[in-house]
C-alpha cells in the first residue's frame, strides 16, 4: 500500500514494505497506525478546497431576482471580520470590523477611511435624521455616532440590567429602533445580567421595551415593506421567525418562517435584508439564502467567504453589498431593495 500525500507518508509506505519480512502481527499494527494518521490528512486536504461564487436556484423565481450572468465583485479585502454594512447616498458604505475594532467608510473604489475606533462594533442603521446608529458589543449598548467620530449611548440597560451584546438594528415604520440582544459577543470578562436574549424597541424618548425573549440567540432583524411583519432570525436554532407588527410598536403571533440547516462551520442565519417585493435575503450556510414572502426558499448565493451581513446600495438600491469575513463584495441584482431609513423618512416628510 503506497500513500502519495506527502514525503512523510511515502517514508511510512516504504516502512510497510520492509515489514513483510516480519510477523503479520507487527505489519497489521503499523498498517492500522498508518491509516489512522493518513485519513485525517486526506480529510483536511479535501475539506480545505476554496469556496467560490455560485448561484444555486431552488425555483425559477430566483432568476427573476438575480441574473444567471451576475458577477460577484470584490470591493475590498484584507480586513479582520466585516459586519454591519450601511449604504450612504453620498456614495460610500459604512462597514464595522469586529477584529480591528473600527467602523470604516468604504468608497466605490475600495478606499477606506476610519470613522471611529470602538470595541467590537456590529450592526448599523440610520435613524430618522440619518444619523449613524451602531450596536456596540463591548459597550453593550446602542450608540449614535456623529460625523466627527464621537459617540453617545442611547440605551445600555433594560430594567436596570445591562444588555448582553446588541447585535443588529433596524429602523421601524414608526421611526423607533428595533434591535436584537444575543450573548454572541458578550465580553468574556463581563457578567451576563439578563436572564434571556431579547428583541427590543427603542423609541425617540429613550424608552426601551422588550418585545420577545423567546429566541435562543436572536440576530438579524428586518421589516416587511408594508410594515406589517417583523422578521428575526435565531443563530442557535438556525431558523427565521416572523411576527405581526402592531400599530403601537408591539409584536404578536410569532411563528416559524423558515429554517437554514447546515453543518458546523458552514455558517448560521445572521444579517438579513428585504427587497421591495417582500423577498428576504438572509445570510446562512454557504452564503445568502433567498426566500419569498411565503417562506419558500428560492435559491442561495454561494460566496467565497462566509457572509455575516448585507445591505442594499447604489443609486437604484439594486446592488447587494455583502460583508463576508475579511472582505466586502458587491452583487448587482434585478431586484430593488427595501431600505427603511429611506422609505420611512420619505413617507413622514410627505405628511
Amino acid at each position: 500500500m503506497v500513500w502519495r500525500s506527502d514525503d512523510g507518508q511515502r517514508r511510512l509506505s516504504v516502512f510497510f514494505v520492509k515489514t513483510r519480512r516480519r510477523s503479520r502481527k507487527w505489519f497489521a499494527l503499523f498498517f492500522i497506525l498508518g491509516v489512522c494518521f493518513a485519513v485525517p490528512f486526506w480529510k483536511a486536504h479535501t475539506q480545505s478546497s476554496p469556496r467560490k461564487f455560485e448561484l444555486k436556484a431552488e425555483s425559477p423565481q430566483f432568476w427573476k431576482l438575480i441574473s444567471p450572468d451576475a458577477k460577484l465583485e470584490t470591493l475590498v479585502t484584507g480586513l479582520g471580520f466585516t459586519e454591519g454594512p450601511l449604504w450612504d447616498t453620498k456614495g460610500f458604505l459604512y462597514v464595522s470590523d469586529e477584529e480591528l475594532n473600527k467602523i470604516f467608510r468604504i468608497h466605490r473604489d475600495g478606499r477606506k477611511e476610519e470613522v471611529i475606533s470602538l470595541g467590537d462594533p456590529d450592526g448599523n442603521t440610520y435613524d430618522q435624521q440619518q444619523r449613524l446608529i451602531d450596536c456596540a458589543s463591548v459597550l453593550r449598548a446602542i450608540i449614535r455616532v456623529d460625523q466627527s467620530g464621537k459617540y453617545e449611548i442611547l440605551a445600555d440597560k433594560f430594567e436596570g440590567k445591562k444588555f448582553n451584546s446588541p447585535n443588529d438594528v433596524v429602523m421601524g415604520p414608526d421611526g423607533s429602533l428595533y434591535f436584537t440582544d444575543p450573548t454572541l459577543d458578550l465580553p468574556q470578562s463581563q457578567k451576563k445580567e439578563l436572564a434571556f436574549q431579547g428583541v427590543y424597541r427603542l423609541d425617540a424618548s429613550g424608552r426601551v421595551t422588550l418585545l420577545t425573549s423567546e429566541l435562543s440567540q436572536p440576530n438579524g432583524v428586518a421589516f416587511s415593506p408594508d410594515g406589517k411583519k417583523l422578521y428575526v432570525d435565531d443563530s442557535e436554532k438556525r431558523n427565521i421567525r416572523v411576527y405581526d407588527f402592531l400599530a403601537d410598536g408591539r409584536i404578536a403571533n410569532g411563528r416559524m418562517f423558515g429554517e437554514e440547516p447546515g453543518k458546523k462551520g458552514e455558517g448560521v442565519p445572521d444579517g438579513m435584508k428585504v427587497d421591495e417585493s417582500g423577498n428576504l435575503y438572509v445570510t446562512g450556510p454557504g452564503g445568502i439564502w433567498v426566500w419569498d414572502s411565503n417562506g419558500r426558499h428560492l435559491g442561495t448565493i454561494l460566496t467565497p467567504e462566509q457572509p455575516a451581513n448585507l445591505a442594499w446600495g447604489d443609486a437604484d438600491w439594486s446592488t447587494l453589498y455583502i460583508t463576508a469575513t475579511t472582505s466586502v463584495y458587491r452583487l448587482k441584482t434585478s431586484a430593488r431593495g427595501f431600505v427603511p431609513y429611506v422609505v420611512n423618512r420619505t413617507v413622514r416628510n410627505s405628511h
